[in-house]
């Protein structure tokens, strides 16, 4: 029977898939059989806490701007799963997805290579760009860099690590050191690598295997990106950083139309026809960033918050970032316990909030245009069920 594009969900999301495994030995080996399709492309690899989809985006839309044709490796999603693989900003088909997936998935057991759902997408990520003669593969790390799947690749044109803080600590380790030694192992012997916090660990990591290391400072001019909040200012210099390292005969005009056309959801994403901002913080250094925004840019709104995490963040440290300053007259705010296994349930996140919220049930209808900003936040994997829900349009 043939597979339909269900099916591969239905196996990506099997529990024997979706898991974490760290490591580089079944990537190497399905990449192996695969004819090593990874040392074809041309790799700009990009790894952090936060921003570094963001930095991806943008690097896409430049260099697809410039006609280069880029392929583009991000997650998580937000609808779909074809959103992670993209050449020059379209999604890989359905009838592709599905035919990579099943082709891999099969060769893997025909082999007793037990690969997980993240290895079975970056393998089909390697393959189906090599297969379509991508110029430029631009990576985003999934979970730290040592050990990434996307970490299987030899060299590369230039690495970047954006901001580094405390997340996944049970796996990165519990400082932040820790973490940035994780993440500086997508460093690569003679290539560049683009930081702009001057860490101890960095240099030293670069030292170690002779790779150079551009410290820059982490501020732009977002005047011409359509991406909005403060924090995109380190994203772009970062992103801008590599066009004038690795792609120095890209015009200020091409550089200035890629900036205008980038497409990254749910980032500090305004919806002006439910006066909303979606943003995807799940960690409290992206909840700090998010109400650093807010203050910037809506500092007399009237505020709604729908607020949903997973309970392996710090969802105490969040909750306080963001409700600190307010008090029950002020704003009005809504807990999601939403359709995720580790999801925070309502009590989790009121025990420990320093306001009192409602619960978001399915009979809940916030009125969207009685005046209130409405910012949606907490965890990507929540959003597309309240777009749905809502009706909000975050993909236009």
């Amino acid at each position: 029977m043939e597979k339909s594009y269900n099916d591969a969900l239905n196996l990506l999301t099997s529990a024997g898939k979706f898991r974490i495994s760290l490591g580089l030995e079944r990537i190497s080996k399905i990449l192996d059989l695969l004819g090593n399709p990874q040392d074809s492309l041309k790799c700009i690899h990009v790894a952090g806490t936060n921003g570094k989809g963001s930095v991806c985006a943008i690097l896409s839309s430049i260099l697809s701007a410039a006609g280069i044709k880029t392929g583009l490796f991000t997650s998580p999603h937000i609808f779909k799963y074809n959103e992670r693989i993209k050449i020059c900003g379209n999604d890989i088909s359905d009838d592709d997805f599905t035919r990579y997936v099943f082709d891999i998935v099969n060769l893997s057991e025909k082999h007793n290579i037990d690969l997980t759902e993240f290895e079975i997408l970056t393998a089909v990520m390697f393959k189906y760009f090599a297969d379509n003669n991508v110029d430029i593969a631009i990576l985003e790390t999934g979970l730290g860099g040592r050990f990434d799947a996307t970490n299987v690749i030899k060299s590369h044109l230039c690495s970047v690590i954006t901001h580094v803080d405390l997340d996944h600590t049970e796996r990165l380790g519990k400082t932040i050191s820790e973490i940035a030694f994780e993440k500086a192992g997508i460093m690569k012997s003679g290539c560049p690598c683009i930081v702009f916090e001057g860490l101890e660990v960095y240099k030293d990591a670069a030292d170690s295997i002779g790779a150079m290391l551009m410290v820059i400072l982490p501020f732009a001019n977002t005047d011409s990106l359509c991406l909005k909040g403060v924090f995109q200012q380190e994203n772009l210099a970062l992103a801008l950083a590599v066009i004038e390292t690795v792609f120095p005969d890209i015009s200020p005009d091409i550089i200035d139309k890629g900036l205008r056309n980038v497409k990254h959801p749910c980032r500090f994403q305004y919806i002006a026809e439910k006066n909303t901002v979606v943003d995807g913080a799940h960690n409290p250094n992206g909840i700090a960033a998010l109400v650093q925004s807010l203050e910037m840019c809506y500092p007399n709104a009237k505020k709604r918050f729908i607020f949903g995490c997973l309970n392996n963040k710090d969802y105490p440290k969040m909750l306080n970032i963001l409700f600190s300053s307010y008090s029950n007259q002020d704003v009005e705010v809504y807990f999601y316990h939403f359709n995720h296994k580790n999801s925070c349930t309502f009590e989790q996140l009121q025990e420990v909030s320093p306001v009192k919220a409602k619960e978001l049930t399915p009979d809940t209808k916030p009125d969207f245009n009685d005046g209130r900003l409405n910012i949606i936040c907490g965890s990507l994997y929540m959003i597309a069920d309240i777009a749905r829900r809502f009706n909000l349009d975050i993909l236009s």
